[in-house]
């Protein structure tokens, strides 16, 4: 029995052979994953009924189970608000940089070949998209017995 939180075998798999520089996408309900992700990038379906999972969920899993470096996110055209879930990620990862990308330049970037992974959320709120850079695990931080 592993001692992590984390207990999908396919987000473990990715995620164990993905390296520092690698990307991890969590995208919401309206995210079109099978069009927008990388050729090389594992797949996961995380979304069984509209909003059963959200974005912000994963991330709180996610964050006690890898180091992240940078981060992005989806934003509406100029003009419009900054979604509530932008917001709410910023929170999550302070101090992580997190910078922000239209709708066009979210999905190249998510084609990127280093996408490890892209995990498909049921969030029903809009621009909830968030591109994870994976970063480097701090020296003392392996624990042995």
């Amino acid at each position: 029995m592993l001692l992590t939180e984390l207990l999908h075998p396919g987000i473990l798999e990715s995620l164990a052979g993905a390296g520092h520089g690698a990307r991890v996408l969590l995208a919401d309900g309206h995210y079109p994953a099978s069009t927008a992700t990388g050729e090389r990038a594992r797949t996961v379906h995380l979304n069984l009924a509209p909003g059963l999972l959200d974005v912000t969920t994963v991330l709180d899993v996610l964050l006690r189970a890898l180091p992240v470096e940078s981060a992005h996110v989806m934003v509406p055209p100029e003009g419009e608000p900054e979604p509530p879930a932008i917001a709410e990620y910023r929170s999550m990862l302070a101090p992580v940089p997190v910078s922000t990308l239209g709708r066009f330049e979210f999905y190249d970037a998510a084609r990127s070949p280093d996408l490890a992974l892209a995990i498909v959320t049921a969030d029903t709120r809009t621009y909830a998209n968030l591109l994870l850079t994976i970063g480097v695990r701090a020296e003392g931080t392996l624990t042995t017995r």
